[in-house]
């Protein structure tokens, strides 16, 4: 994930560089232009200086090192000279500036005509020399450019941290919205580029929350409403039932009502274990005393079609919602009775871990399909639609209320192969300590 702030301070930093690079080069260009022309304009001087100066034979005081050398010619003969120059002239005999070599060293060279003696002047001065002390004399004066580039860095992260805080306010708020607080954001005064930002969120959750309660509104009322209808509908059944020879309409009438109660049932569990709506309150339950209990209630179901059912516990407490979990452990129990046939083996087991417990529920059913198992907790989704091979008869919604659940007691759950020859296991790893940030505490309401 890419950070604003850095590539903020990156970007102008670059720039910055950038620009103190150029400008140092071409100040570096214009410097040594200008200390060309101050070295030249000494260069003249010097040679002015001996010309007015009566000078014969050479200058032995003229160290060969030295950076400065000098010949004077009359009439085609050297009549004096620097002990570091040859005995030919070092510089053409023509006014102006050139550049000569001599002494193994290249050499900008001046020659200087006085009228008044007829004396030709040749002044040179070592370029390596001259171009050393120049340089140094620039780059003296760009190093503190150079150096104040961490400083310069530093401040600009400042400054755009100081920029970005705002921004990194609002994340704030946003991040710490719990997920039933639709509210809207309460940033004061935000900056001019935020204010849309916030106007345009604020704009987003008014919209959520009108239709999370339109849905909210209907699925309570619908369900509430189809109530008394199915009852209704269910005692003319009865009372057809009791006047008419049983028969296959009249039982696939009953069947119809069953399952239209059942979709009720479970849209209205679906409503009240929605995680953005529902409302825990979370105790310490021991979770294999609540199964046992479940068993017992669903143990019918599992007489009627002849099913071994094997029970494994442990002792282990979970912080939890009763209703919550007993319906998780209705439905999936449910789950496992509709698809085990017959005759079939289906196994509850716990096994506590060390920060967790895990509950399994394994059935020797016809399986899941690895390609399915994901989305086998959408809503409204069944596998191979209504015409399953077991010809059971659902709704779609009871795993995607397991999957609510699981999530309000910050638990998952995946489904794997059972132990059996064929069918599958859902397992469900509960944490034995509720975590920190945990939306629902202990207790509350």
């Amino acid at each position: 994930m890419t950070s604003i702030r850095v590539f903020l301070v990156v970007v102008i930093l670059a720039v910055f560089t950038l620009f103190n690079f150029i400008a140092a080069l071409r100040g570096y260009q214009s410097s040594m232009e200008k200390a060309e022309q101050l070295f030249d304009q000494h260069l003249l001087e010097t040679a002015k200086i001996i010309a007015n100066i009566h000078t014969e034979n050479t200058a032995n005081n003229i160290d060969h090192n030295s950076h400065i050398a000098f010949q004077v010619w009359q009439d085609g003969r050297l009549v004096a000279s620097s002990s570091n120059t040859p005995q030919q002239p070092i510089a053409a005999l023509q006014s102006g500036f050139n550049y000569s070599n001599f002494d193994g060293y290249r050499w900008r060279t001046f020659a200087y005509r006085n009228l008044e003696t007829s004396h030709w002047v040749l002044v040179a001065e070592r370029t390596d020399l001259r171009f050393t002390l120049a340089e140094n004399v620039i780059l003296e004066s760009i190093f503190p450019v150079l150096v104040g580039l961490p400083v310069v860095g530093l401040l600009i992260w400042l400054i755009v941290s100081h920029g970005l805080r705002p921004l990194r306010r609002l994340a704030n708020e946003m991040g710490s919205k719990q997920p039933t607080d639709l509210s809207p954001l309460s940033t004061q005064a935000p900056q001019q580029e935020l204010a849309q930002i916030v106007a345009s969120s604020n704009g987003l959750l008014e919209r959520l929350e009108t239709s999370l309660q339109r849905e909210k509104q209907f699925a309570s009322n619908a369900a509430h409403e189809l109530r008394t209808p199915i009852s209704t509908l269910k005692v003319q059944l009865y009372n057809i039932k009791q006047t008419l020879k049983q028969g296959a309409e009249t039982d696939a009438l009953e069947a119809t009502a069953q399952r239209l109660e059942h979709i009720v049932e479970q849209i209205l569990a679906l409503y009240k274990n929605s995680p953005d709506q529902y409302n825990a309150r979370f105790e310490k339950i021991e979770l294999s005393e609540l199964t046992e209990e479940v068993l017992a209630e669903e143990y019918p179901y599992f007489d009627a079609k002849q099913q071994q059912l094997e029970f494994n516990s442990c002792e282990a407490h979970i912080m939890g919602d009763p209703f919550a979990l007993k319906t998780l452990l209705k439905n999936l129990l449910s789950n496992a009775n509709k698809y085990t046939p017959a005759e079939g083996c289906i196994k509850v087991s716990m096994t506590k871990l060390e920060d967790h417990l895990l509950l399994s529920i394994e059935d020797s059913g016809p399986g899941i399909d690895a390609k399915q198992r994901d989305r086998i907790f959408e809503r409204f989704y069944r596998i191979d639609g209504d015409r399953h091979p077991s010809g059971e008869m659902g709704c779609g919604l009871g795993l995607a209320i397991v999957k609510h659940i699981v999530e309000l007691h910050h638990a998952t759950i995946q489904v794997t192969p059972s132990s059996f020859a064929t069918g599958s296991a859902f397992k469900v790893l509960f944490p034995l300590h509720q975590p920190e940030n945990s939306n629902h505490q202990p207790g509350t309401t």
